[in-house]
């Protein structure tokens, strides 16, 4: 019986080593940080769309715009006022207006996402 006794505490030994050494295996990869709350001056690219599609800003204000979709989007002005290139996902474009008036802009891979940024 000392045998037995012997090999079922190696056994316990080795099913808790195994557990302890296993831990985080069959977990689901933590997901990345969630953007931040939008505030005055973000605007967050989600679902194909800017949101919010209009803000208004006082001049000299710097605007944030992140990608949250899966698929890479820009920030392009209609009239050529600034491009972010291409963003992936998580990535952000900023950029400060100096000058009041309204910039609309596009996603150029997506013309169908618009947004405005009036500065005031």
């Amino acid at each position: 019986m000392r045998k037995t006794s012997i090999v079922a505490a190696l056994l316990l030994l080795i099913v808790l080593s195994a557990g302890i050494s296993c831990q985080g295996y069959g977990k689901p990869a933590p997901s990345p940080a969630p953007a931040p709350a939008a505030s005055g001056n973000a605007v967050s690219i989600s679902n194909f769309a800017f949101s919010p599609a209009s803000i208004t800003v006082p001049a000299g204000t710097k605007v944030t715009w992140t990608n949250n979709d899966s698929a890479p989007h820009t920030v392009t002005s209609n009239t050529d006022a600034f491009e972010s290139g291409s963003l992936s996902r998580g990535g952000t474009f900023s950029f400060t207006f100096a000058q009041k008036g309204t910039y609309e802009y596009h996603c150029s891979p997506h013309p169908s996402m618009n947004g405005k940024v009036i500065v005031e």
